[in-house]
C-alpha cells in the first residue's frame, strides 16, 4: 500500500500481530488495562500494519460509521519512534478512509500530549479534555 523509506504499510487481517504491538505500547509501556485495550472492536475494523523490513513496527485501526472514519489504536514501537512512521500510519489511514464510499471526515481520540502531532497532520481539537483508560485525551477531527 504505502512505502516510506524502509517502511511499508499495508492493510492486514493479522490482528494478533497488531494486538501484540498494541500490548507493548499501551499495556506494557503506558499501563492501560487489558480490558480497556482489547475492546472487542477488532473484528469489525480495518487494520494497518507497518513493517520495518521483516519486523512489525507499528499499527493503526480504522472503524467506519456513516460519514466518519475513526482512526485509533495508533502505535509505534519505542525503538522506531522519531522516524516518521506515526505520520506515515496516519497518512495511510486517511488514504484508506478516502477510498470508503460516503466517508467525508476522519476523527480520533488523541492522547493530550500528542495533539500537536495530529494538528500538524490537519486535525483540529474539538471539545474538552477527557480520560480514556486513565490517560488524558482530546477529540480531534479533519475533513478528508
Amino acid at each position: 500500500m504505502t512505502a516510506t523509506g524502509s517502511f511499508r504499510i499495508e492493510i492486514t487481517r493479522d490482528i494478533p500481530t497488531c494486538q501484540a504491538l498494541r500490548r507493548v505500547v499501551f499495556i506494557d509501556e503506558q499501563g492501560v488495562s487489558e480490558a480497556d485495550e482489547l475492546d472487542g472492536m477488532d473484528d469489525r475494523a480495518i487494520h494497518l500494519l507497518a513493517w520495518d523490513g521483516d519486523c512489525p513496527a507499528g499499527t493503526a485501526r480504522i472503524l467506519v460509521k456513516g460519514a466518519e472514519g475513526k482512526i485509533g489504536r495508533v502505535c509505534v514501537l519505542p525503538e522506531m519512534r522519531g522516524l516518521g512512521l506515526g505520520a506515515a500510519l496516519i497518512g495511510a489511514a486517511l488514504e484508506v478512509l478516502r477510498d470508503q464510499p460516503g466517508v467525508t471526515e476522519a476523527r480520533l481520540g488523541a492522547q493530550s500530549h500528542a495533539t500537536g502531532f495530529y494538528e500538524k497532520l490537519g486535525f483540529v481539537i474539538e471539545g474538552e479534555e477527557f480520560l480514556d483508560a486513565g490517560i488524558p485525551h482530546r477529540h480531534m477531527r479533519r475533513a478528508l
